[in-house]
């Protein structure tokens, strides 16, 4: 008898298992790695081997070997943050942001108590505080009008609003699109029909412009709330849709089990259906999520500038006008645009591992 196989482990052991394991896979591990090489190596050589890290305006930039122009964007990095948010009140800004990061991680880091209670304070103390200290007026706070606020403040405060309106919002359309009531059914089909048919830059010129006609006694409604209410109505028709598909997922004996043990149709779809829903809709969530977030820069056509709106003004400046400009902004929004997805969509995968888990055991 053959003694037991030892199974090996380590990077060389995965490499032959998942790389090179057969001719085919071998030819073409190397191919994606000649691709990958031949978009970065040139990527590399002019962000960092090329790149300009210093300097007081764009002379240096301005060579004919000089990369990335660096400085543009340290020199920048207020603008881009915070917008025209005054200098003397950011630390308002970074309140809010620190806040913000505590609760989430509050929520998010296993093991931690009484996450109940921090996601009733996320939901209800942490966005009337965050509104009151951005927009001051109360407490000795100096009044910053939104048409201030700019850059990364903006873009993360429309897609915060925005995911966290819309989900309740979708899950309800959702349900009523398969209600048995045909009022309800129609309303809600109806609803999610013409706003996913509609594109986003009319949605933001319709709220910003028929919006006030809806407020009584000819008053007038912030910009930045108009530009919410367009993305809130446009985001929770493909919330809606998401969720629809994973309700369609559940299997019609879950909701018969649900019914023969006494519960009524909330009880069934609070209880039941709805969390099972919510765990198959996690990828179609979170991909409408990221869209929400990259989205936000359409906010330029109604007069704000969001992230990707200051790296372009950097690049329509004369003091720092030169070839490699324009690029080094739009790589560096990028980027963030890039972490902020890659992190929800990652932390949003480990959920569906450890759901499924559970489901599966």
């Amino acid at each position: 008898m053959k003694p037991p196989k030892i199974a090996s482990v380590g990077p060389v052991r995965w490499m032959q298992e998942n790389l090179f394991s057969s001719p085919l896979n071998t030819i073409l591990t190397i191919l994606a790695v000649l691709i990958v090489y031949g978009v970065l190596a040139p990527l590399i050589d002019w962000a960092l081997v090329r790149g300009v890290f210093e300097g007081s305006d764009a002379t240096p930039c301005r060579t004919e070997t000089a990369g990335a122009c660096w400085p543009a964007i340290t020199e920048r990095l207020g603008t881009i943050f915070y917008g025209k948010y005054p200098l003397e009140e950011r630390w308002r800004p970074d309140l809010v942001g620190l806040l913000g990061v505590g609760g989430l991680a509050w929520l998010m880091v296993p093991h931690v108590p009484a996450k109940g209670l921090a996601m009733l304070l996320m939901l209800t103390v942490y966005p009337v505080l965050a509104a009151l200290l951005l927009l001051g007026g109360v407490a000795g706070l100096a009044p910053v009008s939104t048409q201030d606020w700019g850059g990364l403040l903006l873009t993360l405060v429309i897609a915060a609003t925005s995911i966290t309106l819309s989900f309740p919002l979708g899950v309800l359309l959702a349900l009523g699109r398969r209600s048995d009531l045909p009022a309800v059914r129609w309303v809600s089909t109806a609803f999610i029909e013409f706003w996913r048919g509609v594109p986003l830059i009319t949605v933001l010129f319709l709220a910003g412009v028929l919006l006030p006609l809806f407020v009584p006694g000819g008053q007038s409604v912030d910009h930045l709330v108009r530009a919410l209410a367009g993305f809130v109505i446009f985001s929770s028709a493909y919330v809606a849709e998401a969720v629809r598909g994973g309700l369609q997922a559940v299997p019609p004996g879950q909701v018969e089990a649900a019914k023969a043990i006494g519960l009524g149709y909330w009880g069934a779809t609070s209880l039941i259906v709805l969390p099972q829903a919510l765990r198959l809709s996690i990828p179609s969530l979170v991909n409408t999520f990221c869209g929400i977030i990259k989205d936000t820069s359409l906010v330029a056509i109604i007069a704000f500038v969001d992230l990707l709106g200051q790296v372009q003004k950097i690049g329509q400046d004369a003091e720092w006008a030169s070839p490699n400009t324009s690029a080094t902004g739009y790589l560096f929004a990028g980027a963030i645009f890039w972490a902020l997805c890659f992190g929800l969509s990652r932390y949003a995968r480990h959920w569906e591992r450890k759901l499924g888990s559970a489901q599966g055991r």
